[in-house]
């Protein structure tokens, strides 16, 4: 795409959000949720958001089940990186920062950018995996209101694909890399020698305990994710069930792949505010106890990783300019 016609599309997407955002803030009622996060119970608060700093470990874990067999065997180092990338999905759109976490363990392990990048698309390959369980297991054993109750037959078929994608992963062919030799002197060259290492690193890393273990941890960041969420509401005094609770966490993680706004702001709390208004809840309060759900999520992850790695943060931006000039070369020559 030209780079014209790209700053255009942004353009008329950011614009689009943006009215987006104005609608959504003329059609709540600010005292109300105002007086609902006043009223809020501070300690139950923190709980919800230790559950959900929680829920960050685990994935970091999940990355590092997948990031040692290629070297990279730091647990800190997965913790750094992903408390950061995560800092920077919250300011961010279309999660800017997975693509910086990679170029941060690259760099730190001094391990090539293609490995760590085959390692992370398994861990937010398996986050998927987890959201797909949670919703199959919703929408057969749950009561779910509206258009939420007629996905049964999509997610079913999207468990099975799951499933077939993973044993295929296990059962395939080996690999080997073809990576020998000078480095190409062509960028088609160099980009088939980046692909041969990241489809070779997913033939290497992709083991039964692997990935049993990153379904494991990927069912338990799920199962924190509900603790947070329903933690919060009953912080902020909202009486979302179960039930409730479960779809409006499936809800907002429609597309958890592309954020369209930073943080995702605005749209987290419509699609929370639809599903709790669907199970007979007040509609200003469920916005105020989605602006909170947001807020732990985004004020602790992000400071927590400014100080965990603040050159990663505050030299991202700079970092991916320059990987987009010259990181699949780079790489090639390690």
């Amino acid at each position: 795409m030209k780079p014209t016609v790209a700053r255009g599309v942004r353009l008329t997407l950011s614009l689009l959000i943006l009215v987006f955002l104005v609608i959504f803030a003329t059609k709540v009622n600010w005292h109300d949720i105002g007086r609902s996060i006043r009223d809020v119970s501070r300690p139950l608060l923190l709980g919800a958001a230790l559950v959900n700093l929680a829920s960050v470990v685990v994935k970091a874990v999940r990355w590092w089940v997948f990031l040692r067999p290629i070297g990279a065997t730091s647990l800190p180092l997965a913790l750094r990186a992903t408390f950061a990338g995560a800092g920077l999905n919250n300011v961010l759109v279309a999660n800017g920062g997975e693509a910086a976490r990679v170029v941060f363990v690259s760099r730190s392990a001094h391990i090539p950018s293609a490995k760590v990048l085959a390692t992370l698309a398994l861990e937010r390959l398996f986050e998927l995996v987890g959201y797909v369980v949670l919703l199959s297991l919703a929408a057969t054993f749950l009561e779910l209101p509206g258009n939420l109750s007629h996905v049964k037959p999509f997610a079913i078929a999207a468990l099975v694909g799951m499933a077939a994608l993973l044993v295929w992963l296990l059962r395939r062919p080996d690999f080997v890399e073809t990576i020998a030799g000078p480095k190409p002197a062509s960028w088609q060259g160099r980009l088939k020698q980046y692909g041969s290492r990241f489809i070779g690193t997913i033939a290497q890393v992709s083991s039964g305990p692997r990935f049993l273990a990153a379904l494991l941890l990927s069912v338990a960041a799920w199962a924190l994710q509900v603790a947070t969420y329903e933690m919060t509401a009953q912080a902020a005094h909202l009486p979302m069930t179960n039930v409730a609770t479960i779809a409006a966490l499936l809800a907002v993680n429609v597309g958890f792949a592309l954020r369209l706004s930073p943080g995702n702001v605005g749209i987290f709390q419509t699609a929370y505010a639809a599903v709790a208004v669907a199970f007979g809840m007040d509609r200003n309060q469920a916005i105020a106890v989605a602006f909170l759900i947001q807020a732990q999520q985004i004020l602790p992850v992000t400071l927590i990783g400014v100080a965990l790695a603040p050159e990663f943060i505050f030299k991202a931006r700079k970092r991916r300019k320059d990987d987009a000039m010259g990181e699949i070369p780079s790489a090639s020559r390690r």
